[in-house]
């Protein structure tokens, strides 16, 4: 089925199944995802879990990311939308979900940090300075792309333990209306690794099954823990082969384009990888030997 949308909404229209809680904060340009995903609630929407989305909007994005926090410690699959400065506020907790290993999405217009003065337009500052947090990051080029790696952020954030920042360009994707494939929702929701989900639930906490957390350790032990979860960063490209085989497209975390013999290659993330494509077209038809590297996934 083929619809009108723009990148906002492709992002809260798969988020919103695979979401129980969701603290939000609203910021230009992401406003919209948290917007729909409240009015969908509102409105008796169920998710795959069968209840509407629970929305917490709390005082700050700072506020935001610690609701979120303790839901994902409470067993229950918690997503936040954000950008720039939001983005920014939130890196402490992110630290945290990452070192602990929980299922969290972030989806993030991309947008401008306020320096010397306020703009909110796009570039990637703000997705560059959570590099360091531990979350994966997935980048979507198109709003295509925000509709099939929102369900891959999620489903693979689910099984792989691995807290997800799923982002694409404030604006240029966020408010870009395109007719697109929607997903099939039913065959999205089969991807779900069942016991992966009861996993998590089963670590929530509990006051009748007492666990010691956030401890103190001297950095032998420190290091071997950060070590020991680069592993999980892998099942990634295992989500992006099952979407492949629902929507036919061919997604993967680097794919070459162009010429074999370039003298020429761009690296690039983001919606600027279209324009890519197109020029790189343009010039081979030129003769010109030039090629780019499409990055959708940092781990």
């Amino acid at each position: 089925m083929k619809k009108i949308m723009d990148g906002n909404e492709a992002a809260a229209h798969v988020s919103y199944q695979f979401t129980e809680v969701a603290g939000i904060y609203p910021i230009t340009p992401a406003s919209p995802m948290a917007e729909l995903t409240d009015k969908w609630a509102s409105e008796g929407r169920k998710n795959y879990f069968g209840t509407p989305v629970k929305v917490v909007e709390m005082q700050s994005e700072a506020g935001a990311a610690g609701m979120v926090h303790g839901s994902l410690q409470a067993g229950c699959l918690t997503t936040t939308y954000t950008a720039s400065q939001g983005l920014l506020l939130m890196l402490p907790n992110m630290y945290k979900i990452a070192g602990e290993m929980l299922p969290c999405v972030i989806h993030v217009a991309a947008r401008s940090l306020a320096t010397h003065a306020l703009s909110i337009f796009g570039d990637h500052q703000d997705v560059y300075a959570a590099r360091a947090t531990g979350f994966a990051i997935l980048a979507s080029s198109s709003v295509q792309q925000v509709m099939d790696l929102t369900g891959i952020a999620h489903l693979a954030a689910i099984k792989g333990r691995i807290p997800f920042l799923h982002f694409f360009d404030g604006f240029r994707t966020s408010h870009e209306l395109s007719k697109i494939d929607v997903i099939d929702m039913e065959k999205l929701k089969t991807l779900i690794d069942d016991r992966a989900l009861e996993d998590f639930r089963r670590r929530a906490l509990n006051p009748e099954v007492p666990v010691t957390r956030g401890t103190a350790q001297n950095e032998d032990i420190y290091f071997q823990a950060t070590e020991v979860r680069n592993e999980f960063y892998d099942i990634v490209a295992h989500y992006m082969e099952e979407i492949n085989k629902i929507t036919g497209r061919d997604y993967a975390p680097f794919h070459y384009y162009g010429s074999k013999n370039a003298t020429k290659v761009i690296v690039a993330m983001g919606s600027v990888c279209e324009t890519i494509r197109e020029t790189i077209d343009f010039m081979q038809n030129k003769k010109e030997d030039i090629g780019a590297l499409p990055a959708i996934y940092l781990a």
